[in-house]
């Protein structure tokens, strides 16, 4: 800054911009700076306080040159000179600095009002999807707390929502999916068995999803139903709704669940669920029920095994007992997909497994593939399960 372009200048602008109701025009914003500084002010000045306001009021602010890389995932904003980034191969800190803590909660706020949501002290916590960053081509999912509640400042974390479009012959050659498993993977496929793909966070679950429905029939129409949009499979007859947030007012909600619902009526071959993480998960199951085979989804669960409970927890939100749960999972899902993320950053199928109910009705999950060694008895059931299908 120059002794005329002062922080408190600075501050005056911002304050005079977020009273007006107009959009902060590079006019819009030179006008402001030379009101603030009294009408005296040179053109290497003006210069100067506008780059740093237009910095501040488009995009992203000062994370948007992070946020256009195209192997970033993740940006994370811990304090005013702690900006973290995934590039894919675990968090680094970036050379991303911002000038205090009011500088990063001018941005949070700025990026709430943007997905039509409200931050402040009364409601310090925003969780919303952003529209217009970047070149468009991607979306970016929002959280914010603001300080006290976040300790050590206002915390920021955006999750960069690529379109996936990569195939299966793509996932194999870069090591994701081993030569045996990616035949059982087509195989699964061509006998429309449904599936859910498990993993943790960031381990490649939409990737495979995306992957797996590039391999489906071009004769065959594809419903996505997603929390966000994140799929985009290369396939010539894709469907896709997109639920949406309530705006400030608390107006104007549609839930993952609703949508469900509506897709059921478009004359799906393929249902698909991008996440299944609330209620949902009946009408999901309910629909895979009733002759729509080959369904998928993806959920968070770190293992195969932990599908089922994980299963009970959500079902229950939407008033399913846990026998009735198991009872629908068995007879709608046939195949569990595990994607692992290595501490290396690399995204690989851990397992194949199919679901089984047992004596008492209750599903297990039996290992078909593994990628530490051959599983007999489940790869058994899963062969079995594609000759009934194929025949």
């Amino acid at each position: 800054m120059t002794t005329v372009v002062t922080a408190e200048l600075l501050d005056r602008v911002r304050e005079r911009l977020a009273s007006s109701a107009e959009d902060p025009t590079p006019a819009l914003v030179a006008s402001a700076v030379r009101i603030e500084a009294g009408g005296v002010i040179g053109d290497t000045d003006l210069l100067d306080a506008l780059r740093v306001l237009q910095t501040e009021l488009t995009g992203a602010g000062p994370l948007e040159t992070l946020l256009v890389d195209p192997r970033v995932a993740d940006v994370l904003v811990t304090s005013p000179h702690e900006v973290w980034v995934d590039r894919g191969e675990g968090l680094e800190r970036s050379a991303v600095r911002f000038a205090d803590d009011a500088a990063v909660r001018r941005l949070a706020q700025r990026l709430a009002l943007s997905a039509g949501r409200r931050l402040d002290d009364a409601q310090p916590w925003v969780d919303g999807q952003l529209p217009g960053v970047g070149d468009g081509t991607f979306g970016v999912r929002l959280h914010a707390v603001l300080a006290p509640i976040a300790r050590g400042g206002t915390c920021l974390s955006l999750r960069v929502l690529r379109p996936t479009t990569q195939g299966l012959d793509a996932l194999a050659a870069r090591g994701a999916i081993t030569p045996d498993a990616l035949v059982l993977l087509r195989r699964m496929i061509v006998a429309r068995l449904a599936f859910l793909v498990v993993g943790g966070t960031g381990a490649g679950k939409t990737t495979m999803l995306a992957a797996l429905l590039g391999e489906v029939a071009p004769t065959e129409r594809i419903v996505c139903v997603e929390d966000a949009a994140e799929l985009a499979p290369a396939h010539p007859h894709v469907v896709r709704l997109v639920a949406r947030a309530p705006n400030v007012e608390g107006i104007g909600e549609v839930t993952v669940r609703q949508l469900v619902r509506q897709a059921l009526r478009m004359r799906p071959d393929r249902l698909v669920v991008g996440e299944v993480r609330g209620a949902e998960v009946v009408d999901l199951l309910t629909a895979l029920n009733t002759g729509h085979d080959g369904g998928a989804g993806t959920i968070h669960a770190n293992s195969p095994a932990e599908v089922p409970p994980r299963l009970e927890a959500l079902a229950a939100l939407g008033g399913m007992d846990r026998g009735a749960l198991h009872s629908q999972l068995a007879a709608a899902v046939q195949v569990v997909l595990h994607v692992h993320r290595a501490h290396d950053g690399a995204r690989r199928l851990r397992e194949i497994a199919v679901v089984v109910p047992d004596a008492d009705g209750a599903v297990t999950i039996v290992p078909a593939w593994s990628a530490h060694g051959h599983v007999d008895r489940g790869r058994e059931l899963f062969d079995a399960m594609v000759e009934r299908r194929t025949t």
